[in-house]
């Protein structure tokens, strides 16, 4: 067995044993793509990047961070009614603030998010942070893959988009 099978081994062993799911570390070992590169690269974000690119805020997240990222997948998004979703898009400021309510300044790795009871989003409200029977909630999402590394950060995969608090 090679070393990285056997360093993902002992975190997958570590974070089943603090009770959080997680992907195997070793995808994550070798990072060499930055946060919107990693999303367009996993074919599963779509309309995030989509999202990312209409808001202006590209530069933003393949800029230094480092940044932890609740990505919602194409199928979170599915689930918003489609003319709430068209309008979104259209609305600038109001797509920046939901897809920057996704967002938290610094790289905050699963083994963190979970003694936490909130998460300060750069959007500037917080985003409650539940963990009950070994499953981590950010609001009201159900966090379904954990600790994609990044260049610049962490993404956390997430089955809902969160919507920050009027």
């Amino acid at each position: 067995m090679n070393l990285k099978a056997k360093i993902s081994g002992l975190f997958l062993a570590l974070a089943v044993f603090a009770g959080v799911a997680v992907m195997p570390v070793a995808a994550n070992v070798n990072a060499d793509k930055d946060i919107v590169d990693t999303a367009v690269g996993a074919g599963s974000f779509n309309t995030l990047v989509t999202a990312v690119k209409e808001a202006g805020l590209v530069e933003t997240l393949k800029g230094n961070g480092p940044f932890t990222v609740f990505a919602p997948t194409d199928e979170a998004f599915a689930k918003i009614p489609k003319a709430t979703l068209e309008d979104l898009l259209k609305d600038k400021e109001a797509l920046k603030k939901v897809l920057l309510y996704h967002v938290v300044a610094g790289k905050v790795m699963a083994a963190d998010v979970v003694k936490i009871k909130a998460a300060k989003t750069v959007q500037g409200s917080s985003a409650k942070v539940t963990v009950k029977d070994g499953k981590v909630m950010i609001d009201n999402a159900n966090v379904i893959k954990t600790d994609i590394g990044c260049t610049n950060g962490v993404i956390h995969v997430i089955d809902t988009v969160i919507m920050p608090k009027k």
